[in-house]
């Protein structure tokens, strides 16, 4: 009897101290940091900023956006890499940072398909093809003939070279075989400004940049770049529906943790996305930038930005862009 007493107290003196590690371990247990790779106030930071508070809300754990701005998400990525592989750090990482910069960067301090792992996609930001008011197409067939009918090549704005606008509309290019000639803003706000006020001619605006315009007439939608007409925007056909049958074109976002965090940990950050992702407040606040919301696995977005690498690989490729 005596022995079973003190294999009994053994038991529940080790199961205690087991409970009690567990606790001092248990993730998160102090505050994450949350990096965005633009400066404060656009698109990513807004949609950062959103999901913080639920997400925050979910782990238990204040979250804490911080930016880190420049070289087009290379110097945010470049932070993440360097930081502890504890799930502490997360990032916003987007079409630039996962499918374009490893073709349009010689030297990257990140691999963007090892180093950079996924937690979860958040957002799509879908592409339309817009023109000011009174530009003389219609519809996508019109806009074609117009653009081959012209002497020169047609000038187009984006917010930068290498950005998602910039190769929606190379393959656009490739794909409709019209002559462009690239005009690259810094940021969407200056390049839709121009757009609007006919100093040129087009171009592919993402759906929180064009959303107000477009609906306050500043801006004619032409075509949607996404396989299904936009909610937002029922009366726009797609590219599709008009004659280009395999273009698609989003920007897109996700988390992402640096390599070798725990994958338990992953699981843990994931959770606590998926509510994020659901929350009323945040969705709508979302919607009404006119994003598609994208909850998943981690698998599924290593899938996506695997197959976007290699779509936009090869676009870039093919048309030579290059940014350094």
């Amino acid at each position: 009897m005596n022995l079973l007493r003190r294999y009994t107290f053994s038991l529940l003196a080790s199961s205690v101290l087991m409970l009690g590690v567990a606790s001092a371990q248990g993730f998160p247990n102090r505050p994450l940091e949350w990096v965005v790779p633009y400066p404060a106030g656009g698109g990513t930071d807004v949609v950062a900023r959103t999901l913080s508070q639920p997400f925050s809300a979910a782990l238990g754990q204040p979250v804490v956006v911080v930016n880190k701005p420049g070289a087009a998400t290379n110097i945010g990525a470049d932070y993440l890499v360097r930081s502890k592989p504890d799930g502490y750090t997360v990032m916003t990482a987007d079409t630039g940072t996962l499918a374009a910069n490893p073709f349009l960067y010689q030297n990257l301090n990140y691999k963007a398909d090892s180093d950079l792992v996924s937690v979860g996609l958040t957002v799509r930001f879908p592409m339309i093809l817009v023109a000011a008011p009174g530009f003389p197409a219609n519809t996508l067939q019109e806009f074609i003939a117009w653009a081959k009918k012209q002497p020169n090549p047609v000038n187009y704005a984006s917010p930068g070279a290498g950005s998602p606008h910039h190769l929606a509309t190379e393959f656009f290019a490739d794909m409709a075989a019209v002559k462009l000639n690239h005009v690259p803003y810094k940021g969407a706000a200056p390049a839709v400004q121009d757009v609007t006020g006919g100093q040129v001619p087009f171009m592919f605006v993402d759906s929180a940049a064009g959303f107000a315009l477009i609906q306050a007439g500043k801006l004619k939608a032409i075509a949607i770049a996404t396989p299904e007409r936009l909610k937002s925007f029922p009366n726009v056909p797609t590219m599709r529906e008009q004659g280009l049958k395999d273009f698609e074109a989003y920007a897109w976002q996700g988390l992402v943790v640096s390599k070798d965090t725990p994958a338990d940990v992953i699981a843990t950050l994931n959770k606590a996305l998926q509510v994020a992702l659901k929350n009323p407040e945040a969705q709508a606040r979302l919607l009404a930038m006119g994003l598609e919301i994208t909850p998943g696995s981690p698998e599924q977005m290593t899938a996506y930005a695997s197959s976007e690498r290699k779509k936009w690989g090869a676009v870039i490729q093919s048309t030579g862009i290059k940014v350094d």
